[in-house]
């Protein structure tokens, strides 16, 4: 039986107050106490429980509550709320997510969907200007209102609490309050993505007072506190979550998307949304079985539409499993890995979307019997010309010659946050989460500390699939696709993997490149993850890391083309050994590096 503080929701003294205060950093030295014990590290081995995560603040919170006797989902929460505060351009309260737990209790695989929904009066026509007929560029379409999504993470982290925590909320968000208030050194990675969005900031005034005092970006190794953040934080941890779905939190947020928080010298006017306090109050977050695959002897349990990750990794394996790339020349065997790729994303553009509003035929794209007709698409010695054509999943057919293509529908997911965490009972979260750009929407909710999604751009802003239905088209209440991936691996019923990456639509190849490092190459998890990147996602040219094609030069014999990126991905996995043991592994130098952290290290 679990033993809970009770947590009230919102009286009505508070839900009467109105906050108009713009938000503000506060900036002094460095300060050593603002700085928590737990070094830096990529990797990390021992017992009692993991984390990995983007930053020393956000692993060292789950630590604790791990060591406190919280389970994973505990921490989970713990981790997520206080990289809020220390990766405040990535993710937090105005974004959402995917959230898959293994429960050692049961056995199984369980997942939230947390993705944020189109508010009422959205249709297909969000992104379509009333005064030209016209879509909005892209550009302006993200730093807008149109653009955000109501946020879901808090509703996961909630409903998280409710099937697997131990602590309540106003618990678990203690670490991140304490950040928030204390402050953490500027880190190079945050500095630079505040440069990088140096003029969108400017046009608001609550965000360029929290992120850019005195109209500069904060120096590196400056001690960055978030005081408006904390209050926010207190404030759910003492009202609980209807704060923020439906009461002032949720009013200030409405009102910062429907009456832009402009600043004075704003040089744009970029149009209002119409997110509302009645949609936050009709946000769930649902509860989903995962998608599941088996392949080489592991299950592999994903995510599930409204994500595409779970059936684009589990289509991309099943593709693979005939052609034993493990035992094939490595050259061949990457030829293999873009190609299969190539035809799941091509199936993804095509048929995924939200269940809720189009019919997804999941079961069918992950069958053995379809990935062998996708398959035999694969010429071994040439690389076929991308956009290729989806194939019929609900009617397979022999195996033929693809049919002529149509232009693959455009990724515009950019930016996302990964972590993993395990606990000493044997429960393992893999989680997600995303504002979409670096910086979401642009726009800081004036008093809350926290920025708005841009996740509603991952809608199409018009049909990409010829004559076919476009399954990805906004709509009221309907959430967009997503290429999360989080991923956890079981091997005889018992957990082995845990993983997943931010990097927008990169994220399935990433996954899926480390599940084959890690399988069929057979290296160790550390090297998996250290192992240069390419992402082949029906494209012409094959985005790839400089090093992973100074790497393959055979692949141009095969007639692929590449696109260099200088990194793709950030990922965070788990490797469950044996005598009760975790491998926390991290990145070493991707985004300068995460951290990985054990509740006892073992060396």
């Amino acid at each position: 039986m679990r033993v809970r503080r009770k947590v009230g929701v919102c009286s009505a003294s508070v839900v009467g107050v109105t906050v108009v205060a713009l938000t503000a950093a506060v900036l002094s030295p460095p300060v050593a106490s603002a700085s928590p014990t737990l070094p830096k590290v990529p990797v990390a081995q021992g017992y009692g429980g993991a984390v990995v995560s983007d930053t020393v603040e956000s692993t060292q919170a789950g630590l604790d509550v791990l060591r406190r006797g919280g389970t994973a989902a505990d921490a989970a929460v713990a981790v997520a709320a206080t990289l809020g505060v220390t990766d405040p351009n990535v993710a937090g309260l105005g974004a959402g997510g995917y959230f898959l737990y293994y429960d050692a209790r049961s056995g199984k695989v369980y997942t939230l969907d947390g993705r944020e929904t189109a508010p009422a009066k959205a249709d297909q026509n969000l992104f379509v200007n009333p005064a030209t007929g016209q879509p909005y560029a892209f550009a302006d379409a993200v730093t807008s209102g149109l653009s955000v999504g109501v946020p879901g993470n808090l509703a996961t982290w909630q409903r998280a609490l409710d099937r697997w925590g131990k602590f309540d909320m106003s618990d678990v968000l203690q670490p991140a309050i304490r950040v928030a208030e204390q402050g953490f050194p500027m880190l190079p990675a945050i500095h630079d993505q505040i440069v990088l969005n140096q003029a969108r900031f400017k046009q608001f005034s609550s965000t360029s007072a929290l992120f850019l005092p005195g109209g500069q970006a904060p120096a590196v190794g400056t001690n960055f506190r978030n005081p408006d953040l904390a209050k926010t934080y207190r404030e759910i941890a003492r009202h609980g979550t209807r704060a923020f779905y439906g009461g002032p939190i949720g009013r200030d947020l409405a009102d910062a998307v429907q009456h832009l928080p402009l600043a004075p010298d704003a040089t744009v006017k970029p149009p209002n949304g119409t997110l509302s306090v009645n949609d936050l109050r009709a946000y769930r977050a649902l509860d989903q079985a995962p998608t599941h695959i088996s392949y080489h002897g592991a299950d592999i349990y994903g995510m599930a539409p409204s994500s595409s990750g779970g059936t684009t990794v589990g289509e991309s394996l099943n593709i693979l499993d005939k052609f034993d790339i493990g035992n094939r020349d490595r050259t061949q065997a990457l030829h293999y890995y873009l190609e299969a790729s190539k035809l799941a994303y091509a199936d993804r553009g095509r048929y995924v979307g939200d269940p809720r509003f189009v019919n997804v035929p999941t079961d069918a794209l992950l069958s053995k019997s379809y990935a062998e007709v996708r398959g035999c698409n694969i010429d071994p010695i040439r690389a076929r010309p991308a956009p290729v054509a989806p194939g019929n999943p609900l009617s397979p057919g022999p195996c033929m010659p693809p049919p002529p293509s149509v232009a693959a529908a455009p990724d515009t997911e950019v930016h996302t946050n990964h972590f993993v965490v395990a606990d000493s009972r044997g429960n393992v979260v893999s989680y997600t989460n995303t504002l979409e750009q670096f910086g979401g929407s642009g726009i800081v909710v004036p008093g809350r500390g926290f920025l708005l999604n841009n996740e509603l751009t991952d809608f199409n802003f018009t049909p990409t699939q010829g004559t076919a239905p476009d399954p990805n088209l906004p709509a009221a209440g309907k959430r967009p696709r997503s290429s999360m991936s989080p991923t956890i691996v079981l091997r005889d019923g018992k957990p082995w993997l845990a993983v997943g990456s931010p990097g927008g639509s990169t994220i399935i190849t990433t996954v899926l490149q480390i599940l084959i490092n890690r399988i069929d190459f057979k290296q160790s998890l550390p090297d998996a993850l250290a192992a240069p990147r390419a992402s082949q996602r029906n494209t012409p040219t094959v985005t790839a890391e400089p090093a992973f094609i100074t790497a393959n030069p055979g692949l141009a014999g095969y007639g692929h083309t590449f696109t260099p990126q200088d990194e793709i991905g950030v990922a965070a996995a788990l490797e469950f050994l044996d005598h009760g043991q975790i491998l926390a592994v991290g990145e070493r130098t991707r985004r300068t590096g995460t951290s990985a952290g054990v509740v006892h290290p073992s060396h």
